[in-house]
């Protein structure tokens, strides 16, 4: 996807939203002028910050100590412990942070966490053998893969090997496959586990009442991980919803009619206030470690956006809290399903 200064038809000496963006070139293209009339909307709102701050962090916290209460009681009453796996190929910095956050969590509520680590020259049969022992281990009622995989690697089929049963992160093409689906009355079919980040995207909205129903949504992004599975998780909740991806026409224009936007493409700061309705709700998902920055940027410009939207995520302490509390949850699910507990 181009980036805002390509949209625009603009050359700048920075395109990151910490320091003021200077532009030195501005060409009369057809794309500016379809757009100038928003921007000069845009920089009339502009002010002081005015959106609230969605606090993923905050929520987290409060859906984690429901969980470890909930886990508590089930020892009590039936002595089960849900088990997590974890199998991390490579020595990708970011997984293995990944993966110590979420062993982090389930120590925090009281799941029994298990973890293999792998060469990042292991063969896919290596991890498929790993993931075959765990589908048969009782103890385990969650398998997680994390990504990303090397590249000699299926990914698709490891996603097969994971039992559907134990298919925490909810990547199994079945789980997904239900998501589209309704049964003859209209009601949305479930899905044995929905994928974490988008899962945490919707629960985030639900805990700050911010209506889904009948709202037009733009999600940017359409990965498998979490822009296809959190457009079809905002059509579940009535919304109408258009997915803004890499060959898509005039995004800006697009996401400028959106109620609630969310965004996952990998781009940091390429949300500009200007793509932006106001009063608009936007999700941030994006998580990008720039060079010169000691803190990770999203896809949205912060410092503009929050000046024009009603709410919106920061980065970090958005969405990625809410990764884990809906991994942990899914656990939880996982494990009071495989030992018919309510």
């Amino acid at each position: 996807m181009a980036s805002a200064a390509a949209i625009f038809g603009t050359t700048a000496t920075s395109d990151r939203c910490s320091r003021r963006v200077f532009v030195t070139t501005v060409r009369r293209s057809p794309a500016f002028l379809r757009t100038s009339r928003a921007i000069k909307t845009y920089a009339a709102l502009v002010t002081e910050s005015s959106a609230k701050v969605i606090d993923g962090k905050a929520t987290s916290n409060e859906i984690t100590k429901e969980i470890a209460a909930e886990i508590s009681k089930m020892k009590e009453s039936s002595g089960v412990v849900p088990g997590l796996a974890v199998i991390l190929v490579g020595e990708n910095k970011d997984s293995a942070t990944y993966v110590r956050t979420k062993k982090k969590g389930c120590e925090s509520v009281g799941i029994k966490s298990y973890e293999v680590k792998l060469a990042e020259d292991s063969s896919e049969q290596e991890v498929l053998k790993h993931i075959s022992c765990f589908n048969d281990d009782p103890a385990v009622n969650g398998i997680l893969v994390q990504l990303p995989l090397p590249s000699h690697m299926n990914i698709q089929n490891i996603f097969n090997a994971v039992s559907i049963e134990k298919d925490v992160d909810g990547f199994n093409p079945l789980n997904i496959g239900l998501l589209c689906m309704r049964d003859r009355d209209g009601e949305p079919i479930e899905p044995l586990f929905v994928p974490c980040t988008p899962k945490g995207c919707i629960e985030l909205l639900r805990r700050y009442d911010i209506p889904i129903k009948g709202k037009r949504a733009v999600v940017i992004g359409r990965s498998n991980i979490v822009g296809m599975p959190t457009a079809l998780l905002l059509q579940r909740e009535d919304a109408t919803v258009t997915v803004v991806h890499s060959k898509t026409k005039n995004p800006e224009e697009i996401t400028r009619e959106a109620d609630i936007v969310i965004t996952a493409v990998g781009q940091p700061n390429l949300v500009r206030g200007s793509w932006i309705k106001p009063g608009a709700v936007v999700i941030d998902v994006g998580f990008n470690r720039v060079e010169d920055t000691s803190c990770p940027l999203g896809d949205v410009c912060y410092e503009e956006v929050s000046k024009i939207a009603s709410a919106i995520t920061p980065v970090p302490g958005g969405v990625g809290p809410m990764t884990i509390a809906s991994l942990l949850s899914n656990t939880l699910t996982a494990a009071k399903r495989a030992y018919n507990l309510k």
